[in-house]
């Protein structure tokens, strides 16, 4: 284990993984790393940590780096700088302009504002569609905490491995429950895998968003899996599954695609947002197209989305970690409220 870090160092069965999806052009796999949200849940504790309301992925939460930089390490051992993209909001540029110096303008995908992560996902792949239509993507949320960041991104490999022999499927990552969580989003498999499927893929029959305590524990008990939202696949099985599900909002989107990369882009998104209802992935599309769905189980490595604060000071917690708070004149170390545990 890095000491450092918390992390462990890569094991052998993890990185073994790593060889499943060789076959896929390096140039033809992108990350897509979804740093839009404003974290609202968490603004009491980022304000506390910088003295400031800046969203929790700018926020160095967990360690010195900032979630986003976590994300964006984590990334990295499996996809080039080139082939990462950003989904931001315009609001958040005087974080996201120093954080991501460097990253060519092409893979920072800008939205006026925040409308939700359906918009933001569509907009990046039809970016990316428009770039290298025969692309395959993963897309990672940047407000999540895992303890063997090798053994997941291995998880990410196979991933690829199954959308390619599976073009028209978009493969989701659940994660096996260590205990029953109320505040995740949960995925029920269907069935169980076939002696021919040795990656160990399922389909998926349905989802459960917040289930009481009692359900949560049955959901557990039937196998269920945490909705890590973190999904793999082709640009164009994506597209044909939010076209399905989410028609009008795709329309919308593909009516202006023409302005992309070219100087009317700016101009175009802003009025299409301005009339955009907020829309949620995993309600509006997922749900609706379990049929387009399959789930790989991740173990290995220990995982927290840091939606809130008690996830937050929980996985500090099991870190051996505090808080670092900011008070005038300097900061301090503060003690983990119990309130949050």
């Amino acid at each position: 284990m890095d000491s450092l870090s918390g992390k462990r160092e890569p094991s052998f069965a993890a990185s073994s993984k790593m060889n499943f999806s060789q076959s896929f052009s390096r140039e033809d796999k992108w990350a897509i790393i979804l740093a839009g949200g404003d974290g609202s849940r968490l603004l009491s504790l980022t304000r506390k940590i910088a003295g400031d309301d800046l969203p929790k992925q700018f926020c160095p939460i967990i360690g010195g780096n900032t979630l986003l930089d976590e994300t964006r390490r984590r990334a990295a051992l499996v996809f080039s700088p080139a082939k990462t993209m950003f989904v931001l909001t315009q609001k958040h540029e005087r974080y996201y302009k120093t954080a991501l110096n460097g990253v060519p303008p092409g893979n920072l995908v800008v939205q006026p504002r925040n409308a939700g992560t359906a918009p933001a996902i569509l907009y990046s792949l039809l970016r990316l569609e428009q770039s290298n239509p025969r692309a395959s993507a993963a897309f990672f949320p940047s407000d999540h905490y895992f303890s063997d960041d090798r053994a997941f991104m291995s998880e990410v490999e196979s991933a690829f491995g199954i959308a390619r022999l599976n073009p028209d499927l978009v493969i989701l990552l659940g994660i096996e429950p260590e205990y029953q969580d109320e505040e995740y989003g949960w995925i029920e498999p269907s069935g169980e895998p076939s002696t021919e499927n040795r990656s160990g893929f399922r389909r998926v029959r349905g989802f459960w968003e917040k289930p009481s305590p009692a359900l949560a524990r049955e959901l557990m008990r039937r196998g269920c899996l945490w909705n890590s939202f973190v999904m793999v696949g082709s640009v164009s099985a994506f597209l044909k599954m939010i076209s399905r599900a989410a028609g009008e909002l795709y329309t919308k989107f593909s009516d202006v695609k023409a302005k992309f990369s070219t100087s009317f882009e700016k101009n175009a998104i802003e009025t299409l947002y301005a009339g955009l209802p907020d829309s949620n992935f995993s309600r509006d599309v997922l749900t609706a197209r379990a049929e387009d769905l399959a789930v790989i189980p991740v173990s290995g490595s220990k995982w927290s989305d840091l939606g809130s604060p008690r996830r937050v000071f929980s996985t500090l917690s099991n870190l051996g970690r505090t808080a670092l708070i900011k008070r005038e004149p300097m900061g301090h170390l503060m003690r983990l409220p119990e309130a949050y545990l």
